[in-house]
């Protein structure tokens, strides 16, 4: 689910990259063999970088990158979607490991896709970027790199709460700053920063989220404005970003203190007396909703 995820992000960055800063494959190439010298270093970055190298074999000129030719409809082979279910059975939110399943099911529609492409484009939708967003490559390049390093820690915090919390339903005991150091041993995910995430979970094995360790936490808001920037222009773009967009969710939602979940257990009350807590006092509460609001409207007639 991890590697799912991650591989969705750096498919995404790629995407910006190029539809938005118009950025070559040997640029891109250069892009991404530059990001897996520093602490995107891993080995997903570094192959990707070696894909944008590539010439297609089957043009006579050679001048031709071979990913261009390559269908975009992604294959799968079910640990993504396995992945994704025991998160739902187990209640721990993955989204942007969800996004990434999703992103696979959507490219998989390539026929509808290119008839919706029509149809919009008919009804006056542009078929390239809706407005011309003027941004410099070297500042776009580095904030794409810190969008997708913030993205990637709330990948693997999703990994690692569902293992944790699958440990925990089955009594394994799994020591995750131990899995962070053997991922490093010759696994797709395998990356740098697992010996930062191995740190962190030794400094505190019971850890709640990686986003609340100190150190990522500082690095999640440094990066936070580069990420948002990045995610807003793929919006104003019209450029598809379902991996980087939920990790900005995830984050956004799980640092906030006070979630508009008050509203939606006061419909479940009003439509199943499915009950809430109050803030102020202990105990479950049910109220008669829809009479007391006629009462109130009533009143204020």
């Amino acid at each position: 689910g991890i590697e799912y995820g991650d591989m969705q992000l750096i498919a995404e960055a790629y995407d910006v990259l190029r539809r938005v800063g118009g950025l070559s494959n040997s640029e891109i190439a250069d892009v991404f063999a530059e990001w897996n010298r520093g602490e995107l270093e891993s080995f997903l970055v570094e192959i990707t970088a070696d894909i944008f190298t590539v010439a297609d074999p089957l043009d006579g000129s050679g001048g031709g990158g071979l990913v261009d030719k390559i269908l975009d409809k992604t294959g799968m082979k079910g640990t993504g979607k396995w992945t994704v279910q025991q998160a739902a059975e187990l209640a721990i939110a993955a989204p942007t490991i969800a996004a990434s399943l999703d992103g696979r099911y959507l490219s998989g529609l390539k026929d509808e896709r290119v008839a919706a492409a029509g149809v919009l484009e008919a009804e006056g939708m542009p078929s390239g970027l809706l407005e011309t967003i003027n941004v410099d490559k070297k500042m776009l390049v580095d904030r794409v790199r810190q969008a997708l390093y913030a993205s990637k820690i709330c990948s693997y915090a999703q990994g690692m709460n569902l293992l944790r919390a699958k440990s925990v339903e089955k009594g394994w005991n799994l020591n995750l700053a131990e899995l962070a150091r053997i991922w490093k041993g010759g696994c797709i995910i395998r990356a740098k920063f697992l010996d930062r995430i191995k740190k962190a979970y030794d400094r505190n094995p019971e850890l709640a989220n990686l986003i609340v360790d100190r150190e990522f936490a500082r690095e999640m808001v440094q990066r936070q404005n580069a990420w948002r920037w990045v995610v807003a222009r793929a919006v104003e773009a019209g450029i598809s970003t379902p991996g980087m967009s939920a990790s900005l969710s995830y984050f956004d939602t799980y640092r906030c203190s006070r979630l508009p979940a008050n509203l939606i257990q006061a419909q479940r009350d009003l439509f199943g007396a499915h009950t809430y807590e109050r803030i102020d006092r202990p105990g479950s509460f049910h109220t008669e909703w829809t009479k007391l609001a006629r009462k109130s409207n009533g009143a204020a007639i």
